[in-house]
């Protein structure tokens, strides 16, 4: 059984920033594609951001140039850095291994379940 473990969450201004920590458990991941989702409210989850067991990053047209994923093999650990966050960033954020490496198709992860995920709220 994996155990998946975000946290960073919060609520920030517009034009603000947040850094997303996940922990796996139950896994190594250094073999792993891993990535970030986020589900709106009243939306269906979404890939985010996803980065390859050699570092090389890839992330949706909505993130780009605003969010970084890195990993950090050894401690089983990703991270999201999220700048200029917008109000459209609110969301559930959740990790995992992605089988679906898409943007625009539903999301296939490796293990059967998810994580708690960590709520980030964009207001003023």
């Amino acid at each position: 059984q994996v155990t998946l473990i975000e946290s960073g969450g919060g609520l920030v201004q517009p034009g603000g920033s947040l850094n997303l920590s996940c922990r796996v458990l139950g896994s190594i991941i250094s073999v792993l594609d891993m990535a970030w989702y986020r589900q709106p409210p009243n939306k269906t989850r979404e890939l985010v951001a996803t980065i390859d067991p050699h570092g090389v990053t890839r992330y949706s047209d909505s993130v780009k140039g605003r969010f970084t994923i890195s990993r950090d093999n050894d401690k089983r650990a990703i991270y999201l850095q999220m700048d200029n966050l917008k109000s459209e960033d609110t969301a559930v954020y959740f990790c995992s291994a992605p089988l679906e490496l898409d943007f625009n198709k539903p999301p296939r992860i490796r293990w059967h379940n998810w994580g708690q995920g960590t709520q980030v709220a964009v207001s003023s």
